[in-house]
């Protein structure tokens, strides 16, 4: 199975050519080694393993970032291994042995339409605090506010079969946020995602690593709630128009012929009209940034009615039982709805369909 090893750098230590030479000598003769803008004194590693080595050299005059460094790798691969099974990428680090790149390039043979992730255990000691506390963070937003369940949401040896390396390639994100970016997109895809167990192995405990714990994270995390806070504030926005509809209807049917409760009900069935046809409209083009039919409209409506039926039922409930005053009752539980509608829409009614779908 032919595959090409992609390796991104950054200011890589000599050990980076004996982990080459030991990739090559397990059988893995394309190499592609990504300089991301080194200093000039690791010019002579790049230099070795290009013209002793045989391998192929992509440079970045200034650090340009992993994700971008990734995705040129991806151009390269697009341009010359039409005929490869895929990519499989690793760290500069060594940190990735020859047994676990055997092992996801073993799973990606097996599962030619899969994304393989090399899985470390993270409770198996020995693992640096901030990475413990990293992944388990990133773990836990992921599978809030995305939906996938995905033990070590930032490892770097990824094997992506052909068939997913174009549509990856034109992912956004340029620095470490491109592998989550790549992750969720996956999820959203339906992309089946298989995790292969690996050891978990830190060169001189993660000293090396140029993960930036506040600029990475901030970009990390800006990604996995970016379409939960636009979500909000399209709640938000609704709720604004659904209020200045109504006042404004009320103002003037009250000053009309119509009795006060038909203004009440006249200008609040009108105004939750306008309010839904703007919050769906926002939530598709905007938040969700779905290109799904006419589909979504009849889901979403249907969304709208059961949760509606929800909200009265539960605060029924409450109210029957008499634990909390139901003003309370109707804040907690409207909340609660207000999350689970989140994934409901993210993932059914403005999600991508799954390969499956009709």
């Amino acid at each position: 199975m032919k595959v090409l090893i992609v390796i991104p750098a950054l200011n890589p230590d000599s050990g980076l050519i004996g982990y080459v030479d030991t990739l090559l000598s397990h059988g893995y003769e394309d190499i592609l080694v990504v300089d991301d803008g080194s200093r000039a004194n690791c010019r002579y590693i790049f230099d070795e393993i290009e013209k002793k080595k045989g391998c192929v050299i992509l440079r970045h005059d200034v650090n340009l970032g992993k994700g971008r460094a990734l995705k040129d790798a991806m151009v390269y691969f697009l341009d010359r291994y039409e005929d490869a099974a895929g990519m499989i990428t690793v760290d500069s680090d060594g940190q990735h042995t020859i047994e676990d790149v055997n092992k996801v390039a073993a799973c990606m043979k097996e599962n030619p339409d899969s994304l393989i992730l090399g899985a470390r255990d993270f409770y198996s000691g020995g693992v640096p605090p901030k990475s413990l506390f990293g992944n388990r963070c990133t773990r836990i937003a992921l599978k809030l506010f995305i939906g996938g369940d995905i033990h070590d949401t930032q490892t770097g040896l990824r094997a992506i079969p052909s068939p997913l390396i174009r549509h990856f390639s034109d992912l956004h994100g340029e620095r470490f946020e491109y592998e989550t970016v790549q992750l969720i997109d996956a999820i959203h895809s339906g992309i089946d995602i298989r995790e292969v167990p690996i050891r978990t192995v830190y060169i001189n405990n993660n000293s090396e690593t140029h993960f930036n714990p506040i600029k990475d994270s901030i970009r990390i995390y800006s990604v996995i709630f970016g379409t939960f806070f636009r979500y909000a504030l399209s709640s938000l926005s609704s709720f604004v128009v659904d209020y200045g509809v109504f006042c404004g209807l009320f103002y003037v049917l009250a000053r009309s012929a119509v009795s006060s409760s038909q203004a009440i009900w006249i200008s609040t069935v009108i105004a939750r009209i306008i309010s839904s046809l703007f919050n769906y409209t926002v939530n598709k083009k905007i938040v969700f940034k779905s290109k799904r039919g006419a589909e979504t409209f009849f889901m979403y409506y249907g969304l709208c009615i059961v949760q509606m039926a929800c909200s009265a039922a539960l605060v029924n409930l409450v109210d029957m039982l008499h634990v909390i005053p139901v003003q309370i009752a109707k804040i907690i539980v409207d909340t609660l709805l207000f999350l689970i509608s989140y994934r409901i829409q993210k993932r059914f009614v403005f999600g991508k369909k799954l390969k499956n779908d009709p």
